[in-house]
């Protein structure tokens, strides 16, 4: 999967989706997709990451604890 990099604007390709999914991996791998050649694999904080229409990434691929508010209320 390919997303943003907000500091630069360049394409990341994502080289784990299973961390990108899981909230409780703030940081995922991943290569800048320019050039010809074969960039070399990095850490990417997933704040800074966006899809590349600028639009933010699900909070449930960041944050542990987005349903805890809605669980809250399920069981007054």
């Amino acid at each position: 999967m390919f997303l943003k990099h907000r500091a630069t604007g360049k394409l990341v390709e994502v080289l784990s989706q299973r961390d990108l999914l899981n909230p409780m991996h703030a940081v995922v791998i991943g290569r800048y997709h320019a050039g010809e050649e074969l960039q070399d694999p990095e850490r990417f904080e997933k704040a800074d990451l966006a899809f590349t229409s600028d639009e933010a990434l699900p909070r449930c691929w960041t944050d542990v604890h987005y349903r805890d508010e809605s669980a809250h209320h399920a069981y007054r």
